[in-house]
């Protein structure tokens, strides 16, 4: 974690060198290990307290996070070069912790091999994440382009996301989940080659980047596992 302050907090310089990008890459995934910390803790008091945003009223649940999470990320782009930024950024993964344990205590409470389930989940997000960094590090193609498509996927799954909460159907639900997993895994791939490309100077943003991504397909990935892999007790 030392490696944190070798360019000072955020916007690291030049980008002209192999060995500043390769600094820019190695302070992010520190910061992007650092920040899964919170996100436990936030998801395991949200189980332990019960805390579900969504439970009464789940449009304004999604009214309310959605400005909660701007929120944050408007503080954070102002504060990206500066200590402030990493702690704000940490106290965001902490919140979209809470937002996960209705999730992750449905799981744990539903099925009986819930467990299971979010240990699956996890190794297949951290496969998903390893595999996408790695094409990403060592293939010479130019993925950047991809990027504005993405972006209109994922906004084609909040339209959906939103309408299925009225329409109630499970085809529509189980269609989400999958693209989403396949769309945020291909922004994991965009954005990690952003980085190494030299795309992007400030890790604290790069994280915020690579962590949405993550996030959004270990949630989407455990409740498709929970709906085709689920024991009801």
């Amino acid at each position: 974690m030392s490696d944190l302050n070798s360019y000072g907090f955020g916007q690291t310089g030049s980008i002209s060198t192999p060995q500043v990008r390769n600094r820019v890459l190695r302070n992010t995934y520190a910061l992007l290990a650092l920040s899964m910390v919170p996100t436990v803790i936030g998801a395991w008091l949200g189980v332990a307290f019960g805390l579900n945003f969504m439970a009464g009223s789940p449009f304004l649940g999604f009214i309310v996070f959605m400005a909660i999470a701007f929120g944050f990320f408007w503080a954070i782009e102002k504060n990206k070069e500066t200590g402030l930024g990493v702690l704000l950024l940490l106290g965001f993964t902490f919140f979209m912790g809470i937002m996960m344990s209705g999730l992750v205590g449905f799981t744990l409470n539903s099925y009986s091999n819930g467990a299971t389930l979010i240990m699956l989940a996890f190794g297949g997000t951290a496969s998903i994440f390893a595999v996408m960094a790695t094409i990403a590090t060592v293939s010479k193609s130019d993925f950047s382009g991809m990027g504005k498509w993405l972006m209109v996927g994922v906004l084609l799954l909040i339209v959906a996301s939103l309408a299925n909460i009225w329409l109630q159907l499970p085809a529509l639900m189980l269609t989400v989940m999958v693209l989403a997993i396949a769309i945020f895994s291909a922004f994991i791939l965009v954005d990690v080659q952003r980085i190494i490309n030299g795309g992007e100077t400030n890790y604290i943003m790069a994280t915020l980047a690579i962590y949405l991504d993550v996030y959004n397909v270990f949630t989407n990935l455990l409740a498709l596992l929970g709906i085709v892999g689920g024991n009801r007790d």
